[in-house]
């Protein structure tokens, strides 16, 4: 089977920091580095290196070429990125000592991705097959009606978030994942709880205390514990999770097989300065289990 994914490419500039700027404060970093990063290329390269075949469908600008041989090397399938004339996507990321971190993003060619792109990529899927969405490029609600009349199983992690694009593609979804915070605003939003949505899976992670679960077809949640580490940046985190729980359902895990190892990944991840370049793979997961 087949992981498709609709998503952003970025070229993330991360800023070690003392502390995270305040309104109107002037801050010296001391440190820069530049990272392959954006929601959609961290889940596609997690995914890919938990094991599953990705497809993904974005684009870049003529300086982009660098991000899709990257994604290549990391076994990404780019044959549905597009090379236009818009700026490819970037963020620049202030990361504290805590690695709590603070970030601006700057759409560029995430935003000009064309339906006809959507529909050629996906003309190549299957029924069965996974298509993953967020909220940094265009297109999200042509993709999630394609997806869903051609029986793919649809889903989508709300960020950055925003109510109205969630609400926008909610009745095409199998999945949809949240953080704690999303899941309150979306509550407010629609006056549903997590597991009053119609979707089959409604995941929401929790931080530092883990994820929780929803499985509202048979009507129960359970509770995920997160792995104890010392963080250094939480960058990515979250996307590496889904990535893996992505890919581990693609390969036919349970869920509570495929959380439970994206878990031990995502826990890597905040060990590690970076996003899609120091994603853990299976290797990296199996080691650290057997500590």
């Amino acid at each position: 089977m087949t992981i498709w994914n609709l998503g952003s490419i970025n070229a993330d500039m991360v800023y070690a920091v003392p502390h995270l700027p305040g309104p109107g404060e002037t801050l010296a970093a001391h440190d820069l580095k530049r990272f392959l990063g954006g929601k959609g290329t961290n889940m596609s390269v997690a995914a890919a290196r938990a094991a599953a075949h990705v497809c993904h469908i974005g684009a870049v600008g003529p300086d982009g070429g660098w991000a899709i041989e990257r994604l290549l090397e990391y076994g990404v399938d780019t044959r549905h990125i597009a090379s236009i004339d818009v700026p490819t996507g970037h963020a620049i990321i202030a990361v504290d000592p805590d690695g709590e971190n603070q970030i601006i993003i700057y759409p560029g060619a995430n935003r000009v991705i064309s339906t006809d792109q959507v529909d050629h990529a996906l003309s190549s899927a299957e029924t069965g097959d996974i298509l993953i969405l967020q909220n940094e490029t265009n297109a999200q609600c042509h993709a999630a009606r394609r997806g869903a009349d051609m029986g793919l199983r649809v889903g989508y992690a709300a960020a950055p978030f925003e109510a109205s694009a969630v609400k926008a593609v909610l009745q095409d979804l199998d999945m949809l994942f949240l953080n704690e915070v999303e899941a309150i605003q979306l509550e407010q939003a629609t006056g549903l709880t997590p597991d009053q949505l119609p979707i089959a899976d409604v995941i929401v992670t929790l931080g530092a205390r883990g994820a929780r679960h929803f499985d509202i077809r048979h009507g129960h949640s359970r509770d995920y514990p997160a792995i104890s580490v010392q963080p250094v940046d939480t960058t990515g985190a979250g996307d590496t999770f889904t990535g893996y729980v992505l890919a581990g359902l693609d390969r036919g895990m349970p869920m509570p097989q495929a959380i439970a190892q994206a878990s031990l990944a995502a826990a890597i991840m905040v060990t590690r300065y970076g996003t899609a370049d120091v994603i853990p793979d299976l290797r990296d997961v199996q080691e650290f289990r057997m500590r």
